[in-house]
């Protein structure tokens, strides 16, 4: 395997790397390729024998995880997974450092984010939310866009490792939750695009214009960006597998920042109207293994058309 530049200072950093699902299994192997020892920790074993065959060391539990390490990156599915690789039996919680940095890369709820950093900062320990945007091919290629929050002092320590990570970090704000609630919004700009993208290509369709023609005309001139593009191709091909940003992760994601905003007092048409949309498609069948392009799913069936796989 090539080795990358270390840009940390030269010095291998002892990394915990919890959570090795697509997005997690690309970034764990980027930090492999940078030279640092990386200890990895995945619910499903079987998942971290690829990782081991680059060079990590295979943990039996988080703790096992983080005993050794100065940056700790979880990256799992949700709330309550996020909770039990922390707090839960032989947990990061049980074994962080006091000089050792937990990094919360997954995309989870505003409420969910407080309470792990209430629960950090009760024990003493150091907590920082970092959510990305990007997909796993972008991660293995440290071009992901990420989003951080916490105490300067925390973002500073880890900010290397970041930079191996992503091509850009944008700091948010002080409290963990706030990136957190960014990366909801970014998510749910992209749902709403993939909505306007597919009743854009629903609307061709019925008018007799090939939906690609239509999309790659748009795509390339007023909506010229790589998520437009992307997306666009895979709702006028109808090709909704395999999943890129799974359709569920999607759906769990609209009801957190609809939750949040509820909190807020803010009302959200648009988000409400995804929520409905997502019911709808899942009620057809479409879920496990769809992209977040699937939600097309709901446009052609209103237009009574029907999908490829449908």
């Amino acid at each position: 395997m090539a080795r990358l530049d270390v840009a940390t200072g030269g010095h291998r950093m002892q990394i915990g790397f919890v959570g090795l699902g697509a997005m997690g299994s690309a970034m764990a192997g980027r930090l492999l390729a940078a030279g640092h020892a990386v200890h990895v920790f995945n619910r499903t074993a079987q998942r971290a024998e690829s990782l081991r065959a680059q060079g990590a060391s295979v943990a039996a539990t988080p703790a096992e995880a983080t005993a050794q390490a100065q940056v700790v990156v979880t990256m799992v599915s949700d709330d309550a997974a996020l909770g039990q690789v922390t707090f839960g039996k032989d947990g990061i919680a049980s074994a962080l450092r006091d000089d050792a940095v937990h990094v919360g890369m997954s995309t989870i709820g505003v409420d969910a984010a407080r309470q792990v950093a209430s629960r950090h900062r009760a024990q003493r320990q150091r907590y920082v939310s970092v959510p990305v945007f990007g997909r796993p091919d972008a991660a293995a290629q440290g071009k992901l866009f990420l989003m951080a929050a916490g105490a300067d002092a925390d973002l500073q320590a880890v900010s290397p490792l970041l930079g191996q990570l992503g091509q850009s970090t944008h700091t948010i704000g002080p409290e963990p939750w706030q990136a957190n609630l960014v990366k909801l919004l970014g998510n749910f700009m992209l749902m709403s695009m993939v909505e306007t993208l597919a009743e854009t290509a629903v609307v061709a369709d019925k008018a007799g214009i090939e939906p690609a023609r239509v999309v790659e005309a748009l795509t390339g001139t007023l909506f010229n960006a790589p998520p437009y593009r992307n997306y666009g191709a895979s709702i006028a091909a109808q090709r909704f597998r395999p999943a890129g940003f799974g359709l569920p992760l999607a759906q769990k994601d609209n009801r957190l920042l609809l939750a949040a905003a509820d909190a807020l007092g803010v009302p959200l048409p648009v988000a409400s109207l995804l929520h409905d949309r997502f019911l709808g498609v899942r009620a057809r069948g479409i879920g496990e293994g769809h992209d977040l392009s699937a939600l097309a799913v709901g446009a052609l069936a209103d237009a009574g058309l029907r999908w490829k796989d449908g």
